[in-house]
């Protein structure tokens, strides 16, 4: 089942980060991102967050599973929409912990851009 806009709408909503919270959409699931690092995915509606030391420290007790056939297990964060300071911590916590955007060469113009 593919995730709704809905819950994109709701998580967004919860995490009140505004601007900083961008989501697009990937094999017809969703990837979230905190100042341009992928801190989690939205999958048949629910949140996985990556799996990092944020994730770890800030939310221990948070079931895992992968959030799509053949891939590791992730925290599912579900249980923290309701609770705006601990989602919001752990996603600018995660994005901290990411690694930058690689830069790649547009081939048309010569310019840079964000891969």
């Amino acid at each position: 089942m593919a995730t709704d806009t809905d819950f994109i709408a709701y998580i967004i909503e919860q995490a009140g980060l505004g601007a900083r919270l961008t989501h697009r959409r990937m094999f017809g699931e969703y990837a979230l991102y905190v100042d341009d690092k992928v801190v989690a995915f939205a999958c048949d509606n629910s949140l996985f967050v990556k799996p990092s030391a944020a994730a770890t420290r800030l939310a221990p007790g948070l079931p895992q599973r992968p959030p799509y056939p053949e891939a590791k297990d992730y925290p599912v964060a579900d249980e923290l929409l309701d609770d705006t300071d601990r989602l919001r911590e752990l996603l600018l916590e995660t994005a901290v912990l990411m690694p930058v955007p690689k830069m790649k060469q547009a081939k048309a113009d010569g310019k840079t851009k964000k891969k």
